[in-house]
Formats: structure tokens, sequence, C-alpha cells
């Protein structure tokens, strides 16, 4: 395991050559029957890759599904402890039911992962460096020139068709970088407290304990009640078809 998590590191290690940051995003809540896809977003740097803290606990980090529900919370706060003393910048981005139904579940993913992107750093800082003026500049092109932040984005699965920043897609990247990992675990943590937050307001579908995943306790509470302002209608139609034919379709349950 500790051989595992050096690798991630060095993954991240190596995607950072040539650049100043490196960020990692990753989503949670993209198969659910019910509520918002959220996407976390985590800015490394060689400093802190270099440091103590990543050198003794990059083996606790993990793919935020490896993780048990007490680590992912340990891990949010130490995180929070870190982004307090400027070691790593984290946040995150949510796109809600209604726009899910409206782009479709790739679509808001893409919204959620852009919207975590630009808390995490201005936009602009995303675009590659400009020229840096030369002898041959005029002097004007010397006044104007304003040296950006580079910075290299790492999304978990594959390239992103028309997503407007630069990217690297790895895929099965929340188990090979270390900085999507910690963003899985961003996205993960914070869609769950959101899902508890649900459950408080409606008790009878048991998000708490689901989070909104198609589990049978959560698919035996939808055909007894209906649905409520939170459930995903394009995923309950597969739902509902099932009390015609149980072999239609398949529901992730995490």
């Amino acid at each position: 395991m500790a051989g595992k998590r050096r690798q991630l590191r060095g993954f991240d290690l190596k995607h950072l050559e040539g650049f100043a940051q490196l960020i990692g995003v990753d989503e949670a809540g993209r198969g659910a029957l019910a509520g918002p896809v959220v996407a976390g977003a985590v800015l490394v740097t060689r400093e802190f890759l270099d440091c103590r803290w990543a050198d003794e606990n990059a083996r606790r980090i993990n793919d935020s599904k490896q993780l048990n529900a007490t680590e992912r919370d340990t891990l949010w706060f130490e995180f929070e402890a870190l982004m307090a003393e400027g070691k790593i910048h984290a946040t995150f981005g949510v796109a809600d039911v209604a726009e899910i139904e409206q782009f479709n579940i790739l679509g808001a993913t893409k919204l959620a992962m852009r919207r975590a992107l630009e808390g995490i750093h201005p936009a602009d800082a995303f675009a590659p460096p400009k020229k840096e003026p030369d002898l041959f500049s005029a002097p004007e092109e010397v006044a104007a020139y304003v040296p950006r932040v580079s910075a290299h984005i790492l999304v978990d699965g594959l390239p992103l068709k028309h997503f407007p920043y630069p990217h690297t897609g790895v895929v099965g990247g929340d188990g090979r970088s270390l900085c999507i990992a910690m963003a899985s675990i961003i996205a993960k943590v914070t869609r769950d407290r959101l899902m508890d937050a649900l459950g408080v307001e409606f008790p009878a579908y048991g998000f708490a304990q689901h989070k909104g995943y198609g589990t049978e306790e959560h698919r035996d509470a939808v055909l007894r009640q209906g649905k409520c302002p939170h459930h995903r209608d394009m995923f309950l139609r597969k739902l509902l078809a099932v009390r015609a034919d149980p072999d239609q379709a398949e529901f992730p349950t995490e």
C-alpha cells in the first residue's frame, strides 16, 4: 500500500513538470437516482508534494470510494488545516437536479467541474502562458506582458469534449494521482453532507443511508411513494421500467 501511495505522488510530480501548479478534479454522484452531482478540485504545488505532510500521509489517500466515512472525514479536516497553512487550495462545484435534467448528467458533471475550477483559481490562470517578450518585441508588447500562472489540470476519466479549460484526462485517476484522489474525497464528503441534509427534509427515502444511489431500499421507497423534487426524472424512467421487466436496468449502489 505504501508503494502505491508513493506512486500517486510520483505521478503528480511527473505531471507537474513544466507547470507551476497541478489541479486534480473528480466528481461524485454521477450515477445516483437523486441529488446533485458534485465536483471537487484540489490545487497542489511541488512544495506541497515535497513537504513532510505529503511524504508521511500520501499512503492514506485513495479513491474516496475505497475509504470509509470516518477516514474521509478525518482527511477532510486535515485538508482544511493544509488550506489554512496555504499548502493546498481545495474547493467544490455543484450542479443540481434541474441542471442534470437540462444538460443531461454529462453536461451537468462538466458544469460542476467548471464551477469547482473557477472557485479554485481565476479562469484566466488556466490559459497557456503568454509568450515572453524578447529582444525583438515592440515596446508596447513588453509593457503589456503579464505572466500567467501555468496550471496543469488532471481530470479523472477520459478527456472531456467541449470543456472550456485545457486538461489531461486520466482514466482511473483517483487511484493514480494524489491530487485527483484528494479531489475525489472533497467531492464525496461534500455530496454526502448534502444528501444527509436532504435525508432530514425527506426522511421517507433514506438518503442519509444510501446517498441517493439505486439501492434496493431506495428503489422500493420510490416505487411506494413516488419521487421527491430531488429525484432525477431521466434516471427514474429506468426504475419505473423495472415494474414491467426487472432486467431492463441496473442501478449503481454507490
